[in-house]
């Protein structure tokens, strides 16, 4: 008779229900736990994987600060939001650095664009991207230089119409077979400097000013 009461017991509706609910519950507590104990190491790896992308196009000779503590965001064209990174030489802005993204063959294509204070480019960079490999992927650094050939140029070198790749015109290489690639780079780089024109006041105001003992970043509106 207990037997029987026990086993229809568990075959309640109710039984089963509030025994899966308990499980439900259980993996959620631990997907909480598991995602507070990793989320300060995922955050720094975060932080050292961008303080590494700015080390490859900000010399780090002309600076003095941490290259992330003091972010300013400002807004471009589109209304979109931009965090720029200020390399700082006691107050004085050296270069500025932010992301520019380009649409590719296979997406998205994210940039790391590095600025001195006279709009020449210091350095570019490939953080992300889906081009196809042994095509499009040479616009990474570690796969072809094509993506150095932007150090030292502005948006009047070459001059505007001459902002493109050779077979639209351009100054710069396009790869055989893969001309959309270079193409979305050279529109993104471009784009980036007319950001840069756009915020020039503001990006190379006045560093830091002193708040109670504190510094932090002042950004004319």
């Amino acid at each position: 008779m207990t037997a029987v009461a026990e086993s229809s017991y568990r075959t309640r509706i109710g039984y089963q229900a509030g025994l899966l609910g308990g499980f439900g519950m259980l993996a959620a507590a631990l997907l909480v736990v598991g995602n507070l104990a990793t989320r300060d190491a995922i955050e720094q790896r975060r932080a050292d994987d961008l303080t590494a992308s700015l080390s490859q196009v900000i010399p780090s000779g002309i600076h003095d600060n941490d290259l992330l503590a003091d972010p300013v965001t400002i807004t471009d064209a589109a209304g979109n939001a931009v965090t720029v990174y200020r390399a700082l030489h006691g107050k004085d802005v050296t270069a500025v650095a932010y992301q520019v993204t380009g649409q590719g063959y296979g997406g998205e294509i994210d940039l790391i664009l590095a600025v001195d204070p006279k709009g020449s480019i210091l350095g570019t960079r490939v953080l992300a991207h889906s081009e196809t490999p042994g095509l499009g992927d040479n616009i990474e650094a570690s796969r072809s230089d094509w993506i150095l050939g932007f150090d030292g140029r502005s948006l009047g070198d070459p001059p505007a119409d001459r902002w493109a790749v050779k077979k639209d015109g351009g100054v710069f290489d396009q790869f055989s077979g893969a001309t959309i690639t270079p193409r979305a780079v050279v529109k993104a780089v471009k784009g980036g400097l007319t950001l840069f024109q756009a915020n020039r006041d503001a990006l190379l105001a006045t560093a830091v000013v002193q708040h109670d003992g504190g510094q932090t970043p002042e950004v004319p509106r």
